[in-house]
């Protein structure tokens, strides 16, 4: 009994070790600001927009190939 309780008090300190640990590095996290969020939102959003277009625009070129081969 007595070793669950020296057990139990082990791991409670090492959880609260590892969430201080976690505050400490969070606090060293240089976080951006509105404006960049805003202009890697929308870069991120362009370049998905891009891929989708170019995506289509390969299997249409390829449905048009495989129709004139069949």
């Amino acid at each position: 009994m007595a070793k669950q309780k020296d057990k139990k008090k082990k791991n409670t300190k090492k959880k609260e070790g590892f969430f201080k640990g976690v505050r400490l590095e969070l606090k060293k996290v240089s976080w951006p600001d509105k404006k960049d969020v805003i202009k890697y939102s929308l870069a991120t959003l362009v370049f998905c927009i891009i891929l989708v277009l170019f995506f289509q625009l390969l299997d249409l070129g390829l449905s048009v190939v495989k129709g004139v081969f069949n």
